[in-house]
């Protein structure tokens, strides 16, 4: 695919809400690969973000971490999918505060992925998450869930 294209865009991912370079209304976050094979993001999150008054809302955060997580495959070349996602909440967040973001592999056994990922403000590990991925198949290919 073109160098010129995103890493979002090459994933098939941008349009993603989080970090979609084309996306309406993305965030817009981006994740730098480290040379320990993480990666990491610094985010503000303004008050549109918040669930009570100033605290940032825990979907947004866990949002966060999810991204993160999913950035840390696409730098490896892998276009997975969350199929199983906890979060910790630890300290509340304030909106407005500068957050810094890192995702790392845990354990890689195609075709599961084991991930973790922490937001950190104010020098506190204030949530993380682990996670599983899986290969990101076409929606089409799956039979009928039954649930309706």
């Amino acid at each position: 695919m073109d160098a010129s294209v995103g890493l979002s865009a090459r994933h098939g991912h941008d349009r993603c809400l989080v970090c979609g370079e084309n996306g309406f209304g993305s965030l817009k976050l981006s994740f730098v690969p480290r040379e320990d094979g993480s990666v990491g993001g610094a985010f503000r999150a303004g008050s549109h973000l918040q669930g009570y008054d100033d605290l940032v809302h825990g979907g947004v955060i866990a949002t966060l971490l999810d991204a993160a997580m999913t950035h840390c495959l696409f730098h490896r070349g892998i276009t997975a999918v969350t199929a199983d996602l906890h979060v910790r909440y630890v300290h509340p967040i304030v909106c407005g505060s500068r957050l810094d973001i890192g995702a790392h592999v845990v354990e890689a056994s195609p075709p599961l992925f084991r991930l973790r990922a922490e937001i950190v403000f104010d020098g506190l590990v204030a949530a993380w998450a682990e996670a599983k991925f899986l290969p990101k198949r076409d929606p089409r290919n799956f039979p009928p869930s039954g649930m309706g």
